[in-house]
């Protein structure tokens, strides 16, 4: 969800830049400010007992980043929030988020809406990762992105995450991975093109 620039800047929003592998917050940190990507790619992660990143998911240019533990009060972050690339962040006080929603009620509209979306991912994934099939897992993945997507023509989708980006969002090893995009390929469930996935 992308809130307007000029609105953020009007209530006192700063522009901070991360480089890679920068952390924007950690999991053990009280949410205290809502943050909107202006550039660069962030990912959302934990790390498992046995030190396995575990990713939940990528984020990119004009979406926030943790804004849901904002609604939650005496709450820590669930997740860490990691910059991929260099990024440009706004970074928003939640005492002047909240005034903002109050003063603009069609943004809280809005947000309600990006909230609902997540959501929406996390139960389609949540079944996902119950499964033991792997073809299952990844297909439903790539049903659930191009879902969102206008072009709903076979192979027309091109998956913009890794192979290890993929198998970390399924709770798959990034070797299985690779070996079930290839079943898929010969399946002709997927085509490959300069290691590009088309879905």
């Amino acid at each position: 969800m992308m809130i307007n620039e000029q609105i953020l800047e009007s209530l006192g929003a700063t522009t901070e830049v991360y480089h890679a592998g920068e952390s924007i917050f950690e999991e053990s940190e009280t949410p205290k400010y809502y943050f909107q990507i202006i550039e660069g790619k962030v990912k959302l992660n934990n790390f498992n007992h046995e030190g396995r990143e575990i990713l939940q998911t990528f984020l990119e240019q004009g979406q926030c980043i943790g804004e849901s533990s904002l609604f939650v009060d005496d709450v820590t972050y669930p997740v860490n929030a990691v910059a991929v690339t260099v990024c440009k962040i706004f970074k928003l006080r939640k005492s002047l988020f909240f005034e903002m929603l109050e003063n603009h009620p069609e943004i809280s509209l809005q947000m309600n809406r990006y909230l609902s979306k997540i959501l929406y991912f996390k139960q389609i994934m949540a079944p996902i990762l119950c499964t033991n099939s792997p073809t299952f897992k990844i297909k439903a993945l790539l049903d659930y992105l191009k879902s969102n997507q206008e072009e709903k023509e076979p192979f027309a989708f091109q998956v913009p995450f890794t192979r290890q980006e993929m198998a970390n969002l399924t709770g798959l090893c990034v070797e299985t991975t690779i070996r079930t995009i290839k079943t898929m390929e010969k399946n002709n469930v997927v085509v490959i093109r300069k290691r590009k996935i088309l879905y």
